[in-house]
């Protein structure tokens, strides 16, 4: 009874020791260092260890995406992003039309994406870029109707896009100058004075990959509104800025200007 308590409970053999001493036929002794050795190197990775690679395999997937929404609001705010896709239009189908327009409020959601019905005939669906398909069309809206909304939504409100100038002429669109903020001419993203792709900009300021391929007109939209949110206070203050200078370089002309006086 008392060498029953004294000894300690009999511990399962790992089944891998196990397997070798049924090999080697050796019972009671220590195995030899070569046999350990032998075996180590027989051993696969235990399932901890994938595990282990696994998650690190994933973990770059598995990271947030910096152009998710970061809220559930998709009311229409004070700052919205636009993007748009062209098709191709005229004999060659070098001429570009409207055929999607998208909005996004400043927390990235969608409050309009629709296709656009050139008045034109669409020679040159552009699919590699545009990611418009004839099928996409078939069922699109009119141009007049897609432009009155774009300018309701817009209207009072922070443009911002990128190359904003060409997705307002193919609306048929202005916008107040001093409510535009388009991350191709702001001039800190500028590179030696040369616009740059968005693509670039959302790489290198976002650290996040798009236009890989098809253009999405959803994510180019937020990927500009992250841009403009990240640098919005010194954006906003060059703004100011270059107002008031405006208004001082005004001041001095007229104060310049010779007062008239008239000869009795």
């Amino acid at each position: 009874m008392k060498s029953e308590l004294r000894n300690p409970k009999k511990q399962q053999l790992n089944p891998n020791w196990a397997q070798l001493r049924e090999k080697l036929k050796f019972h009671g002794t220590k195995p030899s260092p070569k046999a350990t050795e032998k075996l180590e190197t027989e051993i696969p990775k235990t399932v901890l260890g994938k595990r282990k690679e696994r998650s690190n395999a994933e973990s770059d997937d598995s990271q947030p995406n910096p152009l998710a929404p970061t809220s559930l609001d998709c009311s229409v705010t004070d700052a919205i992003a636009m993007d748009c896709e062209m098709v191709g239009v005229s004999s060659l189908g070098n001429k570009s039309a409207l055929g999607r327009v998208t909005l996004v409020n400043k927390w990235g959601n969608v409050i309009y994406d629709d296709y656009v019905r050139p008045i034109d005939r669409v020679v040159d669906f552009r699919t590699e870029i545009s990611g418009i398909r004839p099928r996409d069309l078939r069922k699109a809206k009119e141009f007049r109707l897609v432009q009155k909304k774009v300018a309701e939504l817009i209207k009072g409100k922070i443009l911002v896009g990128h190359a904003l100038r060409n997705d307002l002429k193919a609306l048929l669109l202005s916008h107040p100058k001093m409510d535009l903020r388009d991350t191709s001419e702001y001039q800190p993203f500028l590179k030696e004075g040369r616009r740059r792709a968005l693509r670039h900009l959302a790489a290198e300021f976002l650290g996040v990959k798009i236009q890989n391929g098809e253009h999405c007109p959803i994510e180019d939209a937020r990927a500009a509104m992250l841009l403009y949110q990240k640098n919005k206070k010194e954006w906003e203050k060059s703004i100011k800025d270059f107002i008031r200078l405006k208004e001082k370089q005004k001041k001095r002309k007229t104060k310049k200007k010779p007062v008239r006086t008239e000869r009795l």
